[in-house]
C-alpha cells in the first residue's frame, strides 16, 4: 500500500479546525493546537506514556486527559517473579486542565496532588526526565526516583497523522520513539530498580487526537540489544484510516525502517499463549511470548474504556529497507488491545 511521507513541518489542522495533511514522518514536525480543533472539547484526548525496562522490571508511567476523565497511572511489573503493582489517580472532567504540551519535543507535564507527583520534563538535545514520588503505592509502599532518558545520535521517530473515514472531525496525531537509553534509580518499598546505560531502555508513546465515538486499537512495542545494535519497534492499527500512513516500524540504532500493515494474531481463549505477528508484504514474522497480563477499565458518564495489556518477550525476523534480514530473540516489551466508547 502506498504511504505518504511528510518531509517538512505541517499543521494537523486547517484554518477551519478540520484535520488535514495526513501521512507519516520521521520527525515530530507537525503543528498542533487544541484550541483550533473543530470537534467539541469533550472529544479531545491527550496523553503522554513512557514504558521503561531494566533486566528485572518494566515500568509504565502515563498521564492522560480524556476530557470526561483524567488519569495518572504507574505500573511496576517484575520480569523475574511475575508480580505487578499498579497505582492510579483519577480526575473528573479535566477538560484540558492538565495543560499537556502541544508538541512532543519540548515543555513539561506535571501532575501533582498533595504529596504525590509525576513529572515528564523535556530537556535539551532530546533528553527526557521522569520524576516520580508516590508516598502510598499499592500496599502502602513508597515509590520515588528519577530517570533520565537520552536519545541515540540523530534518531528518527515514527510520527503519524491519521483520519477516520466515517467521522470527519476525528484524527490521531501520534509519535512513537522506542529507542531511549534510560539511567537512574527508582526506590520501590525496600528495593531499588536500577537502570544503567546499555541495560535500561525506554519507549515514548505520545498522542493528541479528536476521538471517534468508538475505536479499537492494537499496539505493541519493545526494545533491546541484538548483536551489538539497538533494535526497537512499534507496531499497531485501529479503526482509523491508515491508507496514507501506518504506525509500524523497526528501528536500528534509532534509524527507522518503515513497514506497511501488521496483523496481530491473538489467541483469544488464552492471552498468555504465544501470539503471532505478520505483515502484508512478508517483511515481518514475529512471535510474542507473554508471561503476565493486566486488565483495566475506566467508566464515567459517557466515557467507557478498557485496556488489556500483556507483558513478555518478542522473537522473529524482519526485512529492513536495504533488503537485508535481521533475526532477533527475546526483546522485552508489551502488547495491548484497547477499546473506547464515548
Amino acid at each position: 500500500m502506498p504511504q505518504f511521507e511528510i518531509l517538512r513541518p505541517l499543521s494537523v489542522l486547517g484554518d477551519d479546525g478540520m484535520p488535514m495533511n495526513f501521512g507519516w514522518s520521521r520527525q515530530p514536525g507537525f503543528f498542533y493546537d487544541p484550541v483550533l480543533v473543530s470537534a467539541p472539547r469533550h472529544r479531545i484526548t491527550e496523553s503522554d506514556r513512557y514504558i521503561v525496562h531494566s533486566p528485572t522490571h518494566l515500568l509504565i508511567f502515563e498521564i492522560r486527559d480524556d476530557a470526561w476523565l483524567g488519569y495518572m497511572g504507574i505500573s511496576v511489573i517484575s520480569l523475574r517473579d511475575k508480580k505487578r503493582s499498579t497505582q492510579t489517580f483519577k480526575t473528573i472532567l479535566p477538560m484540558g486542565n492538565y495543560e499537556l504540551p502541544t508538541g512532543s519535543a519540548s515543555g513539561a507535564v506535571k501532575w501533582r496532588k498533595k504529596k504525590t507527583r509525576l513529572e515528564f520534563i523535556s530537556m535539551g538535545e532530546g533528553s527526557k526526565i521522569i520524576i516520580a514520588d508516590i508516598p502510598k503505592f499499592g500496599h502502602h509502599r513508597r515509590m520515588r526516583g528519577e530517570l533520565v532518558l537520552s536519545e541515540p545520535p540523530s534518531p528518527h521517530s515514527l510520527v503519524i497523522n491519521q483520519p477516520w473515514r466515517s467521522e470527519k472531525c476525528a484524527f490521531r496525531y501520534f509519535r512513537c520513539s522506542p529507542w531511549y537509553n534510560v539511567e537512574g534509580v527508582i526506590q520501590f518499598g525496600n528495593s531499588e530498580i536500577i537502570f544503567t546505560r546499555g541495560n535500561g531502555w525506554g519507549i515514548l508513546e505520545w498522542n493528541r487526537c479528536a476521538r471517534p465515538k468508538t475505536d479499537i486499537r492494537y499496539w505493541a512495542s519493545a526494545s533491546g540489544m541484538i548483536d551489538g545494535r539497538q533494535l526497537s519497534f512499534c507496531v499497531g492499527y485501529s479503526w482509523a484510516d491508515f491508507s496514507q500512513g501506518t504506525e509500524n516500524g523497526f528501528f536500528i540504532d534509532g534509524k527507522l525502517h518503515k513497514l506497511d500493515q501488521i496483523t496481530f494474531h491473538i489467541p483469544l481463549s488464552n492471552w498468555l499463549s504465544p501470539w503471532k505477528f505478520t505483515s502484508n508484504d512478508n517483511r515481518l514474522e514475529m512471535i510474542f511470548y507473554p508471561h503476565q497480563e493486566r486488565i483495566e477499565q475506566r467508566r464515567l458518564f459517557f466515557h467507557n474504556s478498557a485496556r488489556h495489556q500483556v507483558f513478555g518477550f518478542f522473537s522473529g525476523r524482519v526485512r529492513l529497507d536495504d533488503d537485508s534480514e535481521l533475526e532477533f530473540q527475546y526483546l522485552t516489551g508489551f502488547a495491548e488491545r484497547s477499546k473506547t466508547r464515548f
